[in-house]
């Protein structure tokens, strides 16, 4: 069986479990060496384990820079290099504008936006040196529109989306590429509030973290070699027709 991935060495934040979790095992299946990174220690350590040789847990707060510097150090001493990164680490909160405290904005700024910036910056030098990489980065629909009540989220979202273009400008020439995901509604613990069938869906149907492995794996892959700086949206049509809101 020929893979897609072969000995390409990833890491993935948010990978233990949920969507993190899907992209792990679809990477692991098409032969990467995968790095699962994230805070939960339990989780993270069972999946690394059932995966065998190919796959490794390093713990990992996203918004610390010297956690990052770590992963990436401990990723290299182990496999050689990092061909991919995956920034998939997030949070959600919500509330009407002027009752939406600065913690909450905080808090979801520094996971899902500072966090993906620190992961793309600890990252570059090894890639540079290997003259190639993918950082794929995770956004939202709601990178792409706004959406009552997320603000803070809705602004990471959209900044995510800029900060993939300006790094793709900026390292294409060192031969690497970036390139940003766009999920729409996908079954996981952060949605389970909301019912997919009352979405103007053109599928019919919500997405699952499956649906969403295989654009990861594709922009992990060679498949994807000229595509870069690319906005990748996954959410069934949804934001195809003028009524997605």
């Amino acid at each position: 069986m020929s893979h897609r991935l072969p000995d390409r060495v990833v890491i993935v934040t948010g990978g233990a479990r949920g969507i993190g979790a899907a992209y792990v095992r679809a990477l692991h299946a098409e032969g990467a060496r995968v790095v699962v990174a994230d805070l939960l220690v339990d989780e993270g350590s069972a999946l690394a384990a059932e995966l065998g040789e190919r796959a490794r847990f390093e713990p990992l707060d996203v918004t610390d820079a010297d956690a990052w510097e770590r992963v990436v150090a401990a990723t290299v001493r182990a496999w050689g290099t990092v061909d991919v990164l995956v920034n998939n680490a997030g949070i959600a909160n919500a509330g009407p504008l002027e009752h939406y405290t600065r913690a909450k904005w905080d808090a979801v700024i520094a996971v899902n936006l500072t966090g993906t910036f620190l992961g793309c910056q600890a990252v570059v030098p090894t890639m540079r040196a290997a003259g190639r990489g993918s950082i794929v980065n995770i956004s939202s629909v709601e990178g792409l529109f706004g959406s009552e009540g997320l603000h803070g989220y809705v602004a990471a979202k959209f900044g995510v989306r800029g900060l993939t273009k300006s790094i793709a400008v900026e390292l294409g020439r060192a031969g690497i590429r970036a390139n940003s995901v766009h999920p729409g509604w996908i079954d996981t613990a952060m949605t389970a509030k909301i019912d997919p069938s009352r979405l103007p869906i053109p599928l019919g149907r919500g997405g699952t973290p499956d649906d969403l492995a295989g654009t990861v794996v594709f922009l992990a892959s060679d498949d994807s070699a000229y595509l870069t700086g690319a906005e990748l949206v996954v959410d069934g049509g949804m934001t195809a027709g003028v009524g997605h809101r």
